[in-house]
């Protein structure tokens, strides 16, 4: 509900302001400036995409998990979405996302939360709670050989009793 809700403000707040800049500076000026800015935001779009993939690649290359590198990719195709729609206001935030200084401003809160998660679930894991259903792992070894039915209540006669 509070997303609708923030995309319903957010429409509005579109729409006024690019009837007062239709009121302000006339109808050519502010579609060259919407065009300005959806061409600005795909060239910048495409340079940063290109350099948030080759320092995906060198992550995995080196072992690293590319925690920054996956949250900087999402917040480029936001930002090429923001550019796409057309309105001052998206622009201006697409933009701010693409680029890098500010970028790193917003991902770095997506990363240390993911990154805290992931050590809050190895934790989970490690002290006997399952991540998936809140369950308890239990501890086996496994054994080299055939499978044998041990259960009491199987009602194969021939099964093979263990000793």
């Amino acid at each position: 509900m509070r997303v609708l809700a923030v995309l319903l403000v957010g429409l509005a707040v579109e729409v006024t302001a690019l009837v007062a800049a239709f009121d302000a500076w006339g109808a050519l000026p502010t579609l060259g400036l919407l065009v300005l800015g959806g061409v600005a935001g795909s060239v910048l779009m495409r340079r940063e995409g290109a350099r948030t993939m080759g320092a995906f690649s060198e992550a995995l290359r080196t072992r690293r998990p590319p925690h920054q590198e996956i949250v900087d990719g999402v917040l480029i195709a936001a930002a090429g979405f923001l550019i796409v729609v057309p309105g001052f206001i998206s622009d201006v935030v697409g933009l701010f996302l693409l680029f890098p200084p500010t970028r790193r401003l917003v991902s770095r809160g997506f990363v240390r939360r993911a990154e805290e998660r992931e050590r809050a679930m190895a934790l989970n894991f490690r002290y006997g709670q399952s991540p998936m259903a809140g369950g308890v792992v239990v501890d086996g070894v496994v054994v080299e050989g055939d499978v044998v039915d041990v259960r009491p209540d199987s009602a194969s006669a021939d099964r093979p009793e263990l000793t």
